[in-house]
């Protein structure tokens, strides 16, 4: 007889997914910070500082000991992590590397198909760049002078800045180093362990490493959730993954909305379930590009919070604004809020607050922003929290 699903609650649920994401653990205590990149999986890199830099941001949320030089020092110095391509541009623990080798492949056959990478320095200019990389050290694209050919389209980049991405992507390149965000190139070889950079994993065993890794990191998913986590693992591959497999427990999950979705989760989860604490009651805002909010859908699923990332809307379109962060207490989300930071000045200006819905906005509430606030200021180096531009503080 086949036995029925495991049945998880939707406050379970949720306790279980910020638990596997860090989020449930007030963030103070000792920094271990290659460890915290591990059971993330990966951290999303991003160029925009509204306030903090998202990648920055997604890792002080879980300790507030971290600080923003902290990881280009993993990368660089100790090599602790690579970057490359998830969803978006990330950084992946290093010792992931040898599953990574099937997203080199991938990523290089979909750039040459391309239209915006059909203007790239050819085989040979792609070796003079390595060339100049090998002879003078790690080079950014300002090492270069190339210009774009014909007409300048709004994606437009010159020939070795192509050239730069596709060997990048290719795995041929890495990154090196970043000063301030500008990257810095260099070849595989000198950038990589020997032991991992040769590790011959074959494909299907890839494959298994990644859905599992996703399984893992994401305690119960749907197929689809296994794919989206790390992009690198194509739908009917993960669907025969999870076919395959006599391992996984059969679960049920609880959504905000009281429905009963079906999912997998791994061999350990009872275990999981009995382990994973109680969220933190701390108020904390999350990035707009925190592993805990990039998966609408989940989240929607889970939290009953619908997000959007308005960066590319038209400014009179936007429901919300430019760049807002969720508001987390617990395992809720209560409000959205937009800040902008003002290193110069020293101040973290707050601009809008909006509460959702059936939230009432007590002054314990509002004391836990503010405090949340004046450790998001001191954490880049802001003096004080100005609320004299927000004209919706309740």
């Amino acid at each position: 007889m086949t036995k029925a699903p495991l049945k998880i609650h939707n406050r379970d649920a949720r306790r279980l997914w910020l638990s596997a994401q860090g989020l449930a653990p007030t963030p103070t205590g000792d920094l271990d910070l290659p460890a915290l990149i591990k059971q993330l999986g990966f951290v999303q890199l991003d160029t925009i500082q509204v306030v903090s830099r998202a990648h920055h941001h997604i890792l002080w949320s879980r300790n507030q000991n971290y600080r923003e030089p902290m990881l280009n020092t993993l990368m660089a110095e100790h090599r602790g992590v690579f970057e490359h391509f998830t969803h978006d541009a990330s950084v992946i623990p290093m010792e992931f590397y040898p599953m990574w080798k099937r997203q080199f492949d991938r990523l290089e056959a979909k750039v040459r198909k391309w239209e915006w990478h059909r203007g790239m320095l050819d085989a040979d200019g792609r070796n003079q760049i390595k060339d100049r990389i090998r002879a003078e050290g790690p080079l950014s694209t300002k090492a270069f002078d190339t210009k774009v050919a014909g007409e300048k389209k709004m994606w437009a980049r010159p020939p070795h800045k192509l050239a730069l991405d596709y060997m990048w992507y290719a795995g041929e390149l890495s990154t090196s180093h970043r000063e301030g965000f500008t990257k810095f190139y260099d070849l595989s070889e000198r950038v990589i362990p020997d032991h991992l950079r040769s590790y011959d994993m074959p494909d299907d065993e890839q494959v298994d490493a990644l859905c599992r890794a996703a399984l893992d990191r994401l305690s119960f998913g749907t197929p689809g959730d296994i794919q989206r986590f790390w992009a690198a693992v194509d739908n009917p591959h993960v669907k025969a993954w999870c076919e395959d497999q006599t391992d996984l427990v059969p679960v049920e999950i609880e959504g905000r909305d009281r429905v009963w979705r079906e999912a997998l989760a791994p061999a350990d989860i009872e275990a999981r379930l009995e382990a994973a604490p109680a969220a933190t009651s701390r108020l904390r805002l999350l990035n707009p590009f925190d592993p805990v909010i990039r998966d609408r859908a989940r989240l929607s699923r889970l939290f009953g919070f619908d997000y959007t990332v308005e960066i590319f809307v038209p400014a009179a379109k936007r429901v919300w604004g430019y760049y807002v962060y969720p508001l987390l207490e617990g395992d809720r989300f209560v409000g959205r809020i937009e800040v902008k930071a003002d290193r110069k000045a020293g101040r973290l200006n707050v601009l809008n607050l909006w509460i959702e819905p059936k939230v009432k906005w007590t002054g314990a509430r509002v004391a836990k922003l503010e405090a949340e606030l004046q450790r998001l200021a001191r954490f880049v180096g802001a003096a004080d929290v100005n609320w004299q531009d927000c004209t919706n503080r309740p």
